[in-house]
């Protein structure tokens, strides 16, 4: 479509916008009323909102449109799946220039879309507003299905910690690309698009998860979020954790321990879980460590999360820390 979003118009967007959606038995209004409405047969609606802002955690040289709604939508996706709910639908809000490209916002939507069809979820509405910096924000539901909630907080000594999906490819593939590369291609489209285990939350949840988290911000930093609330240690062990022959390769050409990656690397959100230990976990899963009692108070300096038994140095991704490079 040519042509560009101001002379499009804010109404001409929405139309363009909504026409590409698809819909699932889970919505009973969509985009076009005051207000969408989704069934929740549970009663309880599990709800995650998120954003993504050009420059912080995207860059349009490196990712497409597309990619952006792939990954905007699998962020929050993955929050609803890591609480043990199925993903029902998805709301945008869209901040973008008047002289933006309208094939931009519309291949967003592609992506957040098919992603969105991927987790057996849809856009169901949202709202676009002219501003100087595009920004995404994403608010995800999901419905619990008759199970309860697998809070961060519920982790008891003596379970194991456990975890599906990929660690630190999306990390490995920002290396690749921020050094001017585009190939290992499977680590940069890891990066562009990340694949979240959707249905191993509920699946989690089923089995008897005690708490669990998706690996947003690294798996240490997200493991450590689990041990704060469970007021618990965690200590992983490495040679139980994956490290791909092709990665390590990535790390010995750029001169970094792909462990960095791994274990403080976020955006794959895995689902990362702990369980009590006498549960028969599938082959999907894989024990990496164990859950401790707390040696010391909370208020302690100490790590709740160790790696062998030794701190690992590298924390994970914060917002406020000062990196300034997108992710």
């Amino acid at each position: 479509m040519k042509g560009t979003v101001g002379e499009l118009g804010e109404f001409g967007l929405i139309r363009e916008l909504t026409s590409r959606l698809t819909t699932t038995p889970a919505v009973r209004i969509g985009p076009g009323d005051d207000a969408a409405v989704v069934a929740a047969p549970d009663g309880r609606v599990v709800a995650s909102t998120d954003l993504l802002l050009e420059g912080r955690h995207f860059r349009r040289d490196w990712s497409t449109a597309y990619d952006v709604g792939r990954k905007g939508a699998a962020q929050n996706l993955a929050d609803i799946a890591a609480m043990g709910a199925v993903p029902t639908a998805l709301l945008l809000g869209l901040v973008v220039p008047a002289d933006l490209p309208v094939t931009w916002p519309t291949e967003l939507m592609d992506g957040l879309r098919d992603e969105c069809r991927a987790a057996g979820a849809a856009v169901v509405g949202g709202d676009v507003v002219r501003g100087d910096t595009i920004t995404v924000a994403i608010t995800a539901l999901g419905d619990l299905r008759g199970l309860e909630p697998v809070t961060r907080g519920g982790a008891r000594p003596g379970d194991v910690v456990a975890v599906t999906g990929w660690l630190g490819w999306s990390a490995a593939g920002h290396a690749v690309l921020s050094r001017g590369f585009r190939s290992p291609r499977a680590f940069v489209e890891a990066h562009r698009r990340p694949e979240p285990p959707y249905d191993a939350g509920p699946a989690a949840a089923a089995l008897g998860a005690t708490a669990m988290t998706d690996v947003s911000d690294g798996l240490v930093a997200d493991l450590g979020h689990i041990a704060d609330a469970s007021e618990v240690r965690i200590d992983l062990r490495s040679a139980a954790i994956d490290v791909p022959t092709q990665m390590s390769d990535i790390g010995k050409a750029v001169g970094i321990d792909p462990m960095t990656w791994v274990l403080g690397g976020g955006e794959d959100h895995a689902i990362a879980a702990t369980f009590p230990p006498d549960v028969k976990l599938p082959a999907r899963w894989r024990v990496i460590g164990e859950v401790l009692p707390c040696a010391v108070a909370r208020a302690s300096a100490q790590p709740q999360v160790t790696v062998d038994g030794a701190p690992w140095a590298q924390a994970g991704w914060d917002h406020f820390s000062g990196i300034e490079d997108a992710q």
